[in-house]
């Protein structure tokens, strides 16, 4: 899990995902000789934060893997305005840096308020963005730490690329805010690789229909309704594969997936991801047996699909 706990303490909240852009792309330099096939890597302006690993000749599938997260932007009066949706209260860690130095301050969330405040020895400078303080924990059953959502989705396309022969990788941007860096992506690769199918690499929650430790996530729809002819061929192949799962079925939430389905481009998806309890805190929390067959799902699906 050492990947994975460098993975959750990288500040790349969504709008300033650079710092995790160049973690990864130095990984892959890293540790493709590695791998059975050797990706072709593009990055660069024109895909400003975002990078994609083509393997193979004849790709079928991508995978997206959003590498931003949620987090807290400095206002004025000591203010801090959400970014995505985290949970606030009153004693969280929060962490970052301005022209002064760096930051560790403690949130303030008075009850009954809908604003959020920060307490530090000095001013913070206007527009820094700030976020939860890495405190990763494991035990014999659980991962434990910030934003597992999506470094947990990251480290499993990473896990993936060992062993991955066809198939594309994108790791994406702004997921927590909605969105934006998806359809361009997906022109990229529809276009110059003909790819139609994707599998939305993602964290998901516990709730009364989904536990913890029965099995990765596959969700027939949230707030987005994806092909049911795509969703039925995965759950085929799920069963085939042995794998645990868990079918899941919401009506709220939402992934790179709404971003791909609304693109002009004939994407099929599918969000397939562990589930973790306390979502959006510093304490998310996720059983290492889905975690497992998250990566074993995976796998099979690149290959099969």
């Amino acid at each position: 899990m050492e990947l994975l706990e460098q993975l959750c303490g990288i500040h790349a909240p969504s709008g300033n995902e650079a710092a995790m852009k160049e973690f990864i792309l130095e990984y892959v330099s890293k540790e493709k000789k590695h791998w059975i096939v050797q990706p072709e890597i593009f990055s660069g302006e024109q895909f400003q934060d975002c990078i994609v690993l083509v393997f193979g000749k004849k790709p079928r599938t991508a995978i997206f893997a959003h590498m931003d997260s949620i987090g807290f932007t400095v206002k004025y009066g000591n203010e801090i305005v959400k970014i995505g949706g985290p949970k606030t209260q009153t004693g969280y860690k929060l962490t970052g840096s301005d022209s002064k130095g760096p930051i560790e301050c403690e949130m303030d969330a008075p009850e009954g308020s809908k604003k959020s405040f920060y307490t530090f020895e000095r001013e913070i400078e206007r527009g820094t963005d700030l976020v939860f303080k890495c405190d990763f924990r494991q035990s014999k059953e659980y991962i434990q730490s910030c934003y597992m959502d999506n470094r947990l989705g990251c480290w499993n396309a990473l896990k993936v690329a060992e062993t991955l022969e066809e198939g594309i990788i994108c790791f994406s941007t702004y997921e927590e805010v909605g969105g934006g860096s998806v359809g361009f992506l997906g022109k990229f690769i529809y276009e110059k690789y003909g790819i139609q199918q994707a599998l939305i690499s993602d964290i998901t929650w516990i709730t009364k229909g989904v536990k913890d430790g029965k099995g990765v996530v596959i969700s027939m729809r949230d707030r987005g309704i994806p092909r049911r002819i795509y969703i039925n061929q995965i759950i085929h192949l799920a069963d085939q594969s042995g794998i645990d799962y868990q079918l899941e079925v919401e009506d709220a939430g939402g992934s790179d997936g709404l971003q791909l389905q609304a693109a002009p481009y004939p994407f099929d998806w599918c969000f397939i991801g562990a589930a973790e309890d306390n979502v959006h805190t510093p304490d998310e929390k996720v059983h290492r047996h889905d975690i497992d067959c998250m990566v074993k799902l995976y796998q099979y699906l690149m290959k099969h699909l």
